[in-house]
């Protein structure tokens, strides 16, 4: 105000600038390093940055906070996995599964607790590791099993055992509950060392790791679909896409210093030059058939990073367009439009689909899309091509609406970026 004295404001200016030097840390070690490692009914939500209470959002709020991001942050980054995220972003996509699934998941989580509870060690006169420790180490687990088939008989990866020892000791230090970083408990870290090793390791474990490689079978293909859907919006939203090194693969990994070991870049630009040797998208069902390699991902990531290079205005400056949906699976797509001019691109992605992807990331059946179409304004344009597969695609046009089915749409890939024919 004018009337406060030179005094009068610099004592209010240090009182603020000493308010958001104490927030940030109190948020980073309180909330997301405290707090975050406490309560976790859906692990995936327990990153930083985000809200833990808030089971995800409609497609209606998606779009608005896209709209509104363009209007005010267009170069703002897109990030999804980075060197300090609690969990890496195909990690979060699977054990976001679980929402979906939730009877089965009670079903699964009351069959491995009985399973294991003869592996929890004593101490102090309390079980190691406790109801919710293990709760986490489930959902860990989960997130982030292997692609490749374990079998407990040829020997759990010993590597694999020694990251979730690791982490479930980390886990525990940040919660600070029975051990910490200042203050640690050797007898409590070390029966959380023995139970993992017991319950992967042993040879008594054959029927829990079948029964965890038979979950994590039935909810990988849905995880992968998220995962693949996650990249195409970053891509095309508004927004800067960051890819966090190693990403451009399935990338299974928890917290640092998880996430910030070796990445063989030599084995990656080997398989990126393979890509983009061929003819790619003639070797879509190649590729999605043996989607546990990863190369579908780093397929969609090139192909997309390549429009944005061709058309660096177009997504900086055109307009966001939310798409609606109609027909039985409405709720299953989330689609937007970037419009610059005469120029149009449509990003198209499906969600909740744990139900349609038991076996493999492929959603091609005309069956499950039945008639489900997006909506498109009446001026966009009639004939489309898929960055993606390079299928052509057509709008089915009458005198009340502009369609584009689904079961056209995902006949090849899971996901879809359009661009209008001819650009």
């Amino acid at each position: 105000p004018p009337e406060l004295h030179d005094a009068q404001r610099a004592a209010r200016r240090e009182f603020v600038l000493r308010f958001q030097q104490l927030t940030a840390p109190v948020t980073a070690r309180g909330i997301e390093d405290t707090a975050f490692y406490r309560w976790y009914p859906l692990a995936s939500l327990n990153e930083d940055g985000g809200e833990p209470d808030r089971f995800g959002a409609t497609v209606d709020e998606f779009h608005r906070r896209n709209a509104e991001r363009q209007a005010t942050w267009p170069h703002t980054m897109s990030s999804t996995s980075t060197h300090d995220t609690k969990r890496s972003e195909d990690v979060r996509a699977r054990i976001n599964v679980l929402s979906e699934i939730p009877d089965e998941w009670e079903s699964a989580l009351e069959r491995w607790r009985q399973t294991n509870r003869q592996r929890k060690i004593a101490v102090d006169g309390q079980e190691v590791p406790d109801a919710n420790e293990e709760y986490l180490f489930y959902q860990t687990l989960v997130g982030m099993w292997p692609l490749e088939t374990v079998h407990a008989e040829a020997g759990i990866d010993p590597a694999l055992v020694r990251r979730l020892q690791d982490y479930m000791v980390k886990a525990s230090r940040e919660a600070k509950l029975h051990t910490s970083w200042l203050n640690t408990n050797d007898a409590h870290e070390e029966a959380l060392r023995t139970f993992v090793r017991n319950v992967l390791a042993s040879d008594s474990a054959d029927a829990f790791v079948a029964d965890m490689q038979a979950f994590v079978d039935r909810i990988a293909p849905a995880g992968a679909v998220n995962a693949l859907s996650q990249l195409v919006l970053k891509m095309a939203s508004p927004g800067i896409p960051d890819l966090y090194q190693g990403t451009e693969l399935w990338n299974l990994r928890l917290v640092d210093p998880d996430n910030r070991r070796p990445v063989d870049f030599g084995a990656n630009a080997a398989l990126l030059a393979e890509l983009q040797s061929h003819d790619a998208h003639e070797r879509l069902p190649e590729l999605l058939h043996h989607w546990r390699d990863g190369r579908i991902k780093m397929y969609v990531t090139y192909r997309t990073l390549h429009l944005r290079r061709e058309r660096p205005m177009f997504f900086e400056r055109g307009d966001y367009i939310p798409l609606e949906a109609h027909g039985k699976r409405k709720q299953s797509v989330c689609a937007f439009a970037r419009q610059l001019e005469e120029r149009w691109v449509v990003a198209a992605v499906p969600r909740l689909t744990a139900h349609a992807t038991r076996e493999s990331p492929t959603l091609s059946d005309s069956e499950f899309w039945e008639d489900t179409a997006l909506l498109l304004p009446r001026s966009a344009p009639n004939a489309w091509t898929d960055v993606l597969s390079d299928a052509d695609v057509e709008t089915e046009r009458d005198e009340w609406s502009v369609r584009l089915p689904l079961a056209q749409l995902f006949r090849r890939l899971p996901v879809a970026l359009l661009s209008a024919a001819g650009d």
